[in-house]
């Protein structure tokens, strides 16, 4: 399992890599910014991305749109402050496939990657 985790933040990239190696995934590749995150997907393959939301240069919607229009459809959930039911609504449109409200429990977002994997694997 690889995994990208997308924030501008070095402590909550620090943090959410942490969650992923609660659910065994240990290969993981980071981007500051939307913009990081759409070149890595152009050139790797990951089977979950962790995608923050406000972030400088490509927002994170902005990038999950870029992401699902170049034909990628690894599971993205959405791990952000973006606390608005229309805001987690756009996220699902733009195609990610859950979403996380900052601050979060490790447990619960340990949990949402389960779910997200299982679902991915059929």
């Amino acid at each position: 399992m690889r995994a990208l985790v997308v924030d501008d933040s070095a402590v909550m990239r620090k943090v959410l890599i942490g969650a992923l190696g609660r659910a065994n995934i240990t290969d993981v590749d980071q981007a500051a910014d939307g913009v990081e995150a759409v070149s890595a997907t152009e050139s790797q393959d990951y089977d979950l991305i962790l995608m923050d939301w406000n972030m400088p240069n490509m927002l994170g919607i902005d990038a999950v749109r870029k992401i699902r229009e170049n034909g990628k459809t690894m599971p993205i959930i959405m791990v952000t402050t973006e606390a608005e039911k229309s805001r987690v609504i756009d996220a699902l449109k733009a195609g990610a496939q859950n979403y996380v409200i900052k601050p979060f429990e490790p447990a619960t977002i340990v949990t949402k990657i389960q779910d997200v994997l299982a679902k991915a694997a059929g």
